[in-house]
């Protein structure tokens, strides 16, 4: 009974300050202080204020918030170590997998290059060096 009193109380309060709002002309705030007032006044009127008043003093209602969360925490727990060994379960096999692009095999990617596939990279390279020479010695560099 107290509770449903004391949530009375404040959504009139609410509604009260929520007036002196609207007469300042503010009415989008007086709006959202209005929803705000209402809502402690819908609880009382389904009955949540008594349910929940009724629950947050009642031993077997603590039990069943203790038992859900023994729940919740096993749950997880055997979550965390599942994925845990799902991941060692894909390096480990990390080195039987399939390629993702078959086609791109080390030598197409440059890795051990000989003979002729590699000059024209050399020489490029040279290139690249004699500007880079010819810019330094343009600055006295």
């Amino acid at each position: 009974m107290l509770a449903e009193t004391i949530c009375s109380a404040v959504a009139a309060a609410g509604l009260g300050i929520a007036a002196i709002t609207a007469f300042r002309k503010r009415f989008l705030a007086a709006a959202r202080m209005a929803a705000y007032a209402l809502v402690p006044l819908g609880l009382v009127m389904t009955g949540a204020v008594e349910w929940l008043s009724e629950t947050a003093f009642s031993p077997t209602a603590w039990a069943g918030f203790g038992v859900l969360g023994a729940a919740w925490l096993l749950f997880s727990s055997t979550r965390a170590i599942e994925r845990r060994r799902a991941g060692r379960k894909q390096t480990a096999g990390g080195e039987d997998r399939a390629a993702v692009a078959p086609s791109a095999s080390a030598s197409s990617l440059g890795a051990g290059q000989r003979g002729p596939a590699a000059k024209p990279r050399a020489q490029a390279a040279d290139e690249d060096f004699s500007d880079i020479e010819a810019i330094l010695k343009k600055h006295g560099i």
